[in-house]
């Protein structure tokens, strides 16, 4: 059998994406391995989001081709994602064209197979591309789709998970929000809603496949309006809860401007929906925000904050935050750490600005907090973060926790690892047979980034 492998960088709409193209090769006939030498298809999933994205696929490129100049052979290459959709043919002229065989965009995944046997030949060839440092005039000319369909039905059943108890289901494609900072309106579209007869057929395949966790994913995710019925995101929740099987419901990533009143009633009254909630804030300061076009004030995200903890006293908050975006002074990143201490995150992404492609801020503002600053405001950022973080699980020791178990310890052989309700890791010993099951655990103490427990079930 031929083989393949797929490499991701990125969030999780990349490894969603990732899960859909390696189940479409699987449909083509091939098998999956981990071995890169062993691959007769290498697929690069790229994200665009964060700084040196290009810089670290040439890398891999480079990998590739020496692989290739020592075994005397080499897989085809296929370079997906938003660098791919972002950077286009350019890529192409970059690497000097011998190294990328398929080029697709964030949009055209379903003709990964079609591109990928364009240049392989048909599997039962069951032969790799020739080395192009040895036979460079006769390699096949790369394959593009970069087309921007409007389409974003996906075959249901083809994603190849890789959580057999939780799946990824796609509600929005693309933004609107145009946010600054953000590259993603320019790497995935518009904004397009998937109708809801899709969404729960997803939901309910994952279910009878035995996934007991779902998670929906849009760029905002809380802006769905459903194309083929009345139906706004409190009301998908709720279809979503309909679905047999399912035991917990998380979503990725909702903006603040649209969490309304309907959205709060479903997460307190859908017993399903996580009490968690991963809301971006981005900046503590609103002249940042509005440099930002977040659209919102530090005291409108506040009284948000006030509003769902209001209505849900037990959930649990992350967030994005980002430093040294341009213009931001010393007294705007106090802000941000103010706001911080205020709201008492779980968790928190934070990163410094770097300018993305194509983006408002690329444009139009000059990139003038230097990098040491940068650096010293994250590191403050991060440390206040750590010692809030650390309260929290300090204060989880002693409750009992539901916790949906994910593996067995990567450490300890004796030891599963899970997430409760609140997103948090939980280490404790257990039954290996309890892995895709929901167990009580009692918290015992607590770590840096996880908590420890002991299980109120017996082995």
């Amino acid at each position: 059998m031929a083989k393949y492998l797929v490499e991701t960088f990125g969030c999780q709409m990349n490894q969603h994406d990732s899960e859909r193209m390696a189940g479409l090769l699987e449909q083509a006939g091939y098998d999956r391995t981990d071995d890169d030498r062993d691959a007769d298809v290498i697929v690069i999933n790229t994200c665009s989001v964060r700084e040196k994205a290009e810089e670290k696929l040439y890398t891999r490129l480079g990998e590739i081709r020496v692989m290739g100049e020592e075994t005397g052979s080499r897989p085809v290459v296929a370079v997906a994602g938003c660098v791919a959709q972002q950077e286009g043919e350019k890529l192409l002229s970059k690497t000097n064209g011998y190294v990328i065989d398929v080029l697709i965009g964030t949009q055209s995944l379903k003709m990964l197979p079609v591109l990928v046997s364009d240049v392989r030949g048909p599997i039962t060839d069951n032969r790799k591309t020739p080395d192009p440092s040895s036979c460079i005039d006769h390699r096949p000319s790369p394959r593009v789709d970069l087309n921007p369909y409007d389409d974003v039905s996906f075959p249901l059943g083809v994603a190849r998970r890789q959580d057999a108890h939780r799946a990824y289901v796609t509600i929005i494609e693309g933004c609107n929000e145009f946010c600054a900072f953000c590259v993603v309106p320019y790497t995935r579209g518009k904004e397009r809603m998937r109708p809801v007869r899709d969404i729960v057929a997803d939901v309910r395949h994952a279910a009878a496949t035995g996934a007991k966790e779902v998670q929906l994913l849009g760029q905002i995710v809380n802006h769905y309006q459903a194309p083929d019925q009345a139906c706004d995101f409190a009301d998908l929740l709720g279809h979503v809860s309909d679905v047999d099987g399912i035991e917990r419901i998380r979503f990725a990533s909702p903006h603040p401007r649209h969490v309304t009143p309907r959205m709060m009633d479903a997460m307190r009254s859908l017993p399903k929906v996580c009490r968690h909630l991963h809301l971006p804030v981005q900046s503590g300061s609103t002249r940042v925000l509005q440099a930002m076009r977040r659209r919102h004030t530090r005291e409108e995200y506040l009284d948000l904050l006030a509003r769902l903890r209001e209505t849900m006293p037990d959930l649990a908050l992350s967030t994005d935050m980002i430093v040294g975006f341009p213009g931001e002074t010393a007294e705007d990143f106090e802000q941000t750490l103010s706001l911080t201490a205020a709201a008492r995150y779980h968790s928190m992404f934070s990163f410094k600005y770097s300018p993305r492609p194509n983006t408002l801020a690329l444009k139009r503002l000059r990139d003038d907090v230097n990098e040491d600053e940068k650096t010293r405001r994250i590191v403050e950022l991060q440390a206040l973060q750590k010692t809030i973080q650390g309260e929290l699980f300090a204060a989880a020791v002693g409750r009992v926790e539901p916790v949906l178990v994910d593996s067995k310890s990567r450490r300890r052989e004796w030891e599963l690892s899970g997430r409760t309700a609140g997103n948090t890791v939980v280490n404790f010993p257990g039954d290996p047979s309890w892995v895709g099951q929901i167990v009580d655990v009692r918290i015992a103490g607590a770590n840096p980034n996880s908590l420890r427990g002991e299980p109120c079930k017996s082995k």
